[in-house]
């Protein structure tokens, strides 16, 4: 489920385009959420809508869908360097449509499609967070993803497919002291979330998306900070969905956990949290076993206990800082944990996404394992 881009898709398509077209904000131009709750309900008239399963189509649909009014490409990944180093990052693609697609100006200088993309690198042994994001529309090749081959950039910012298929991936991304440059190769299929890959947000027809995952995708390359290069090497995971969504009324927002387990096992799961303090029925999650199909995991399945808290001293927001997992029917319980409290994002909109460790027990053995963790709406 990504994610934060639901809170996103409304607020940019009404305020943002018209102030951020091509410069990149700053780490102390954060904006609320809550600021921004009107756009929320901005009319979705003339945008594609997600209603039901439908068959993938590649390579167009590692493309861009215009007719939807938003969509992400999506990169976490858990890496160690030789000397012990370890390093977490994010690289996300998002695309905004700022209005329904329809035919073009000839004009290069016009593009109805904002493109926004986030890149963080978190430094463990240092205790650091870097976070930083850039915008820009279409215009002028600026921006952009192609449908007859896996390509997406944002600037010099990238992630492209080496040999015209999907595999392997270079991931491309570099702000002031922070760089890294990495080739991702999969080692498992795709994975389709939810229905098929259709998966539902709630009740309301087409609050869904299409969704499928890389959940483990073996990476090596070289992180780069303040001038000094580690070539690191581990693990990565790879989100698309494309929709016209938006929250419902009733849900404050979410909790996103991709664990990738010691046994080659991995889990995605994500709780759509309600204002009173529920928990949305249509909340879920996929176990991907090492040797065996995917396994679709329903809200009543998945248990997830918050042990522990963390104040932002950026903006004092408190999130969830320890997890347990339990999955009864899977013989699975985890204990996950970030590799430090402090990965909240202050960007254009702040939210948590980091870095986490995992320790527990599947099917009687121990396990161990790292992964990624995003909270909205707190």
């Amino acid at each position: 489920m990504k994610k934060i881009v639901l809170f996103l898709t409304f607020c940019l398509i009404g305020l943002m385009a018209a102030w951020m077209h091509f410069s990149p904000v700053g780490e102390n131009q954060a904006f609320e959420e809550s600021s921004f709750s009107s756009p929320l309900t901005a009319d979705s008239e003339g945008f594609a809508k997600v209603l039901e399963p439908r068959p993938f189509r590649f390579p167009e649909d590692h493309g861009a869908h215009n007719d939807y009014r938003s969509e992400w490409w999506y990169f976490t990944g858990n890496l160690g360097a030789p000397n012990g180093r370890r390093f977490g990052y994010q690289l996300t693609f998002f695309r905004f449509a700022l209005a329904p697609d329809v035919i073009e100006s000839e004009s290069a200088w016009r593009g109805r499609q904002l493109y926004m993309a986030h890149f963080t690198v978190t430094d463990v042994e240092k205790q650091q967070f870097h976070s930083t994001e850039r915008f820009s529309r279409t215009a002028l090749n600026l921006a952009g993803a192609r449908n007859n081959r896996f390509q997406i950039w944002l600037h010099d910012w990238s992630a492209v497919s080496m040999n015209g298929d999907v595999f392997p991936m270079r991931l491309k991304a570099e702000h002031q002291d922070i760089a890294i440059d990495l080739l991702l190769n999969t080692q498992k299929p795709m994975v389709l979330q939810g229905d098929r890959g259709f998966s539902r947000k709630s009740d309301t027809l087409g609050n869904a998306s299409y969704y499928y995952s890389y959940t483990r995708l073996e990476t090596e390359g070289s992180i780069s900070i303040d001038g000094q290069d580690f070539p690191v090497s581990g693990n990565s995971w790879m989100d698309r969905e494309w929709s016209t969504s938006a929250l419902s009324d009733d849900q404050a927002g979410w909790d996103w956990f991709s664990l990738q387990l010691s046994d080659d096992t991995e889990l995605m799961v994500y709780q759509l949290r309600l204002k009173d303090g529920g928990i949305d029925p249509h909340s879920s999650g996929t176990l991907v076993p090492a040797r065996s199909d995917p396994v679709a995991l329903q809200v009543d399945e998945v248990n997830i206990e918050v042990l522990d808290e963390w104040t932002s001293p950026h903006s004092k927001r408190t999130y969830p800082s320890l997890w347990r997992l339990t999955i009864p029917k899977q013989q699975l319980q985890l204990d996950v944990e970030p590799l430090l409290n402090n990965q909240e994002l202050n960007l254009a909109f702040r939210y948590w996404e980091g870095a986490a460790r995992v320790t527990g027990t599947h099917r009687g053995q121990s396990v161990t394992g790292f992964g990624y963790v995003e909270l909205t709406g707190y």
